[in-house]
């Protein structure tokens, strides 16, 4: 497939997993626990396979330093926010920072590339 296929479907993922994550955050209503879980796990998933099909396609499957173990760590850290944020539902500012954080240092991940 096209890389920009991958690129665009990596970034819609981002989008999606992004907005329900804050969502989450803004109303952590135990209604809207579930879908709001299936839909950032998928993203996530969709972030993961778009992000390794960008991998094969413009690194052939070589792993390019350390920055994509940064990116990873972030991919994880922020994926699990969401659920963060209905099991502890007083931490909703500290997590909500961490998120903006984790997506911080993934963007510089992307146009830096420091390792």
């Amino acid at each position: 497939m096209d890389p920009i296929f991958y690129k665009i479907l990596h970034v819609f993922a981002l989008l999606v997993l992004t907005a329900h994550t804050y969502m989450a955050f803004a109303n952590p209503a135990p209604e809207n626990r579930k879908l709001t879980l299936i839909i950032t796990g998928v993203a996530a998933l969709l972030m993961l396979v778009s992000g390794f099909g960008l991998l094969n396609k413009e690194f052939h499957n070589v792993w390019p330093g350390q920055w994509l173990t940064v990116k990873l760590f972030c991919w994880l850290g922020f994926s699990a926010v969401a659920g963060l944020a209905y099991r502890k539902a007083h931490l909703r500012g500290v997590f909500s920072f961490v998120g903006l954080a984790l997506l911080l240092v993934a963007l510089v991940m992307v146009y830096v590339k420091p390792f």
